[in-house]
């Protein structure tokens, strides 16, 4: 049956006269061709119009696909015009060859898979696609150790578009926050925000203006028991909080009589975070934006400085035999430390924002001679000596066993540098504190000797207060010991340590060191387009950062600054984040946010850089800091 159904069709093709010849590109020949065409070759695939158009090419992109031999364009000869818009809103027009538009991406050359990242196909007017298809690699050594890192700059970057370097001859420079119409009426008032309130009279009749300036605060922290007692807070006295403290008090036990602890809420555009240490509940407000961690960090901070008033053991016993204890009275006179200490996260400090101290910048060698005078002259009931200039510390000797933690060095210097009450004092204190990370239960002792960075006598004046004191002209000798009856012998060593320094010559350099102050980033980088930048690192615990003069002078400018870093920070290291190369664009300014094993690196620019330069910049940061690793910190340290 089959072959009868096979012959019939046969019959059908030979008698209509046409036969269709398999192999064609749909040919149809007809019966007279028919033994002439099955000697012709198969004709090659006819070319869909469709597919003509050149597109721009991303790292992806296996094959480039090939363009048009002729462009429609409305000019004399065949070119690309390209329309660039410039700050002062000017327009002007751009020629480049058709050979080469503005818009089409180049190959990125040397880059392996592993080192490639997404990329963000982003057209911008007159700047190369470069800019955001590609990434970026870094000459830095501290990058090779990880294989997997995302490379921070590469070669085929340094070659920016004709209408970028035209754009950025004859663009004005814009510093960070030099936006006025950007900038962020929220903190238009910051410069009032550590004025006092005024106390509420007894007749009540400022209540409501009290209540205002309250209000007006755009951050504040509380502490209360855990019965309700209030403790402190920043802004307002007690006559002003109360009814605050119970309302926070209520809504905190609410959640943890239902075994789920409170641990923050948003009202409009304020963050509430709480924490619970022991029987005591701190409480930040922030309008600043901070993320949480942030705050609970600042928090604990905090908490941490009660405890060097107190120790843990014996803010345990008050609460156990009395649980409504009121702690003002064992705390008075330690309000100015708690205040001080939340202004410097009110105004912002890089510290406390990287969990790491700030060195003095000194040659290797100098530190050495500062190391082996404070080793010499070491008594044998010495547990920790230091020496701090303008903030920054300079030379530390402790026991090989035991090492200071970062976070009992940030309560010695609020104690010495901010709050002003040691200074106060005079020239020489004898100072009983509890360091929590080095031991939460016991007292240690700290002999304090401050010392004038301009070269005259030791300085007795009374500091200033701590919204407007500075720093950075005073150096300080402390010796920590663990026997509260060492008093003359560690002022004896004192005595012997600076005699020495002074004679080796390594006092003056710290003076000198000091007086410098901060270099600028175009001191480090000449030409840079960084205007501020943040470095820490991560093996030593410790951080760099340039002058916050001439573009971050200001206590405003400072803030919108580490608000800024605040955010990048939040950004990279949030829960089950793997970000390593962060890039923010704003109309204020632009940021670059690196983290590696080894360090992190954040840096602002103003808003008209581009991420190549950035990029680029930042690389000759890093190099910089590379090389002088053994001057910017403290490597080891003297251990005895």
């Amino acid at each position: 049956m089959s072959e009868d159904v096979k012959h019939r069709e046969q019959n059908k093709l030979g008698s209509s006269g046409v036969t269709r010849t398999p192999g064609t590109h749909g040919g149809i020949q007809t019966k007279d061709d028919t033994d002439e065409g099955n000697n012709r070759p198969p004709l090659p695939p006819r070319p869909s119009l469709l597919s003509t158009t050149e597109r721009p090419v991303t790292p992806l992109s296996p094959t480039k696909r090939p363009a048009l031999q002729s462009k429609p364009t409305t000019a004399v000869s065949s070119v690309d015009i390209q329309t660039l818009q410039f700050p002062d809103g000017t327009r002007g027009t751009f020629s480049t060859p058709a050979s080469r538009s503005v818009s089409e991406s180049a190959s990125v050359s040397g880059l392996s898979v592993g080192q490639r990242t997404p990329s963000r196909k982003v057209s911008y007017n007159g700047n190369s696609e470069l800019d955001d298809s590609n990434s970026i690699m870094s000459y830095a050594p501290t990058l090779r150790a990880n294989g997997d890192l995302a490379s921070l700059l590469d070669e085929g970057l340094n070659t920016q578009s004709p209408a970028w370097k035209l754009l950025s001859t004859q663009a004005d420079t814009v510093n960070p926050f030099e936006l006025v119409e950007f900038q962020d009426v929220s903190l238009l008032n910051f410069d009032h925000e550590f004025d006092e309130i005024e106390a509420v009279d007894s007749k009540g009749g400022n209540e409501e203006q009290v209540l205002l300036q309250w209000k007006a605060k755009l951050k504040h922290y509380l502490i209360l028991s855990s019965a309700g007692k209030p403790i402190w807070s920043r802004h307002g006295d007690q006559n002003l909080i109360n009814g605050y403290i119970g309302i926070i008090q209520t809504i905190i036990s609410f959640y943890q009589e239902a075994s789920d602890p409170l641990l923050g809420f948003t009202a409009g555009g304020t963050r509430f975070v709480v924490a619970t240490e022991g029987p005591l509940y701190f409480v930040a407000i922030s309008k600043l934006g901070e993320s949480d961690a942030q705050l609970r960090s600042q928090l604990k901070a905090l908490y941490m400085q009660i405890l060097s008033t107190l120790t843990l053991p014996t803010l345990k016993q008050l609460f156990t035999i009395r649980p409504n204890t009121d702690l003002r009275r064992p705390l008075d006179g330690t309000e100015t430390l708690l205040a001080s200490l939340a202004d410097t996260f009110t105004k912002g400090s890089p510290s406390a924002l990287l969990s790491a101290l700030e060195c003095l910048k000194i040659r290797k060698s100098q530190r050495h001679v500062i190391n082996n005078t404070l080793l010499k002259a070491r008594n044998d009931k010495l547990l920790y000596g230091l020496i701090v200039a303008g903030g920054r510390l300079v030379s530390v000797v402790r026991p090989k066993r035991h090492s200071l933690h970062p976070s009992d060095l940030s309560l010695i210097f609020n104690m010495l540098f901010e709050a002003g009450s040691v200074k106060a004092g005079g020239g020489e204190n004898w100072i009983p504190l509890c360091l929590p990370g080095f031991n939460s239960s016991g007292y240690l002792y700290m002999y304090v000797s401050f010392l004038s960075a301009h070269g005259d006598k030791d300085s007795s004046a009374e500091r200033p207060s701590t919204a407007g004191s500075s720093r950075d002209d005073e150096i300080a000798v402390l010796l920590i010991s663990a026997d509260k009856e060492s008093f003359f012998e560690l002022k004896q060593m004192r005595d012997d340590v600076v005699n020495q320094l002074e004679t080796n010559g390594s006092m003056d350099i710290i003076r000198t060191a000091v007086r410098q102050g901060r270099p600028s980033t175009t001191d480090i980088v000449p030409g840079t387009i960084i205007r501020h930048f943040l470095y820490k690192s991560r093996t030593n615990v410790q951080f760099a950062m340039p002058s916050f003069s001439p573009h971050f002078s200001s206590l405003l400018a400072k803030r919108r600054l580490m608000s800024l870093y605040h955010n990048i920070h939040a950004s990279t290291h949030a829960k089950h984040s793997h970000v390593k190369v962060l890039h923010c664009v704003s109309r204020d300014s632009i940021s670059l946010a690196w983290t590696t094993p080894l360090f992190e690196f954040y840096c602002v620019a103003g808003p008209n850089a581009s991420r190549v330069t950035l990029a680029q910049s930042a690389n000759k940061v890093i190099q910089w800091i590379k090389r002088e690793e053994e001057r910017i910190f403290i490597i080891g340290g003297a251990v005895f």
